[in-house]
């Protein structure tokens, strides 16, 4: 196959309406497959066949390019073709190097067979300094090559994302304590839109299927957002509880009281589910952003006035409104937390009750930039404990990692 071609500016090629796109982790296991299949031996073509897990299935993966570099080196490349939609990371190239060495690699390895070097663009954890990686890519990598090593032989795979950094400043990355690039993030293979009515009638459908199973017991985390999904079982939420949520929150709290969820968490970020508070259930910024609003009319509940509410008004972000309320005064910033967390389970049962929808109880629980669990309403305390979460993190307390 030809060199790579330098990175096309993302947002070109859109993909056809009968197309469906793929994840980041999709994309990175393609051109990894590529590249280790350079260093097999094998003749790639346009295409390589990839195990996708999420649903179960196997599906031909285009690729760019598949080269011998020096010093035992191959690359792939792959294009990201999220499908139709806004989605920032279409015509992003994927570049993976991949080495064979000898077992154990050096340390840093996991499992032995793999380790991942971050390259250009790669987000990395800030905590850690390790690559930013779902459990769904790093599953996706072992069943596409882990069964092609040869005996005695380990993977070493650099991932390159060339536009990763540039594109990492329009995204929510440092909100989750993501920086210098793009997560390598994504619970399934095919891509879901959050703000898109069809992927409001997927998550309907799979309500409905899980409340139609004789097993369920009508329990159920309604996690907003694929940041929220991939750190949940992290901090040990159940993951046959989670429900992957886009911006229709609404709709979703509405059909889970009628399809028969009789205790439901809200998991998400601080920035995302303060909304609530303020009436908004559709949480796309497009339609509605009162996070300023929100903020400064609790802040002023709890007592704030003058300069520091102009301040807290003004703050580019929710995450920096709160960082730096925090800092100025920690005691006023805990009560601030508790009361929108508070403030969000009473505003999403009375959103039920005007839809007609039947009681439940309904908590919430938000989590920080850093990756912490911060706050729980008085209903979403009491279903932590009853989850396996008895004793709520706090600040300093990070739960969790990748």
């Amino acid at each position: 196959m030809p060199p790579p071609a330098p990175p096309d500016p993302p947002g070109q090629g859109e993909a056809g309406p009968d197309r469906s796109g793929y994840t980041l982790p999709v994309w990175l296991a393609a051109a990894a497959r590529a590249a280790n299949g350079v260093l097999l031996g094998e003749a790639i073509g346009g295409a390589v066949d990839l195990e996708l897990l999420e649903p179960p299935g196997r599906a031909a993966i285009p690729v760019e390019a598949a080269a011998p570099l020096l010093e035992g080196w191959a690359l792939g490349q792959s294009r990201c073709d999220p499908g139709p939609g806004l989605d920032l990371t279409r015509g992003l190239a994927v570049w993976v190097l991949a080495r064979l060495e000898p077992q154990p690699v050096p340390a840093g390895a996991s499992d032995g067979w793999l380790t991942i070097d971050a390259g250009e663009g790669v987000g990395l954890l800030a905590a850690s300094g390790q690559a930013c990686l779902s459990t769904y890519a790093r599953r996706l990598l072992e069943a596409n090559l882990r069964p092609l090593l040869p005996p005695g032989r380990a993977l070493r795979l650099r991932v390159v994302l060339p536009a990763g950094r540039r594109l990492a400043e329009r995204t929510s990355n440092a909100a989750f304590g993501v920086v210098e690039g793009l997560a390598l993030i994504g619970t399934r293979a095919a891509v879901q839109a959050g703000a898109s009515p069809d992927q409001l009638e997927a998550t309907l459908a799979e309500l409905e299927r899980r409340c139609a199973d004789p097993a369920f017991a009508g329990d159920l985390v309604l996690v907003i957002g694929e940041n929220g999904l991939d750190l949940a079982p992290r901090l040990g939420l159940p993951a046959d509880l989670l429900l992957k949520c886009g911006n229709w929150i609404g709709p979703v709290l509405v059909a889970a009281a009628e399809a028969g969820v009789r205790r439901l968490l809200l998991f998400g970020y601080q920035g995302k589910l303060l909304k609530l508070a303020g009436g908004i259930f559709h949480t796309h910024h497009h339609l509605a952003d009162g996070r300023a609003a929100v903020l400064t009319a609790f802040a002023a509940l709890e007592g704030l006035a003058g300069e520091a509410l102009a301040v807290l008004h003004a703050a580019p972000t929710a995450e920096a409104a709160l960082s730096g309320l925090e800092q100025a005064d920690p005691e006023l910033a805990e009560r601030l937390r508790q009361r929108l967390a508070a403030a969000i389970e009473t505003s999403a049962a009375a959103y039920l009750q005007r839809h007609g929808a039947p009681a439940l109880a309904l908590g919430a629980a938000l989590f920080d930039r850093s990756r912490r669990l911060r706050v729980a309403g008085p209903i979403g305390t009491a279903l932590l404990a009853d989850l396996g979460l008895p004793e709520l993190p706090r600040a300093g307390a990070p739960r969790g990692d990748h």
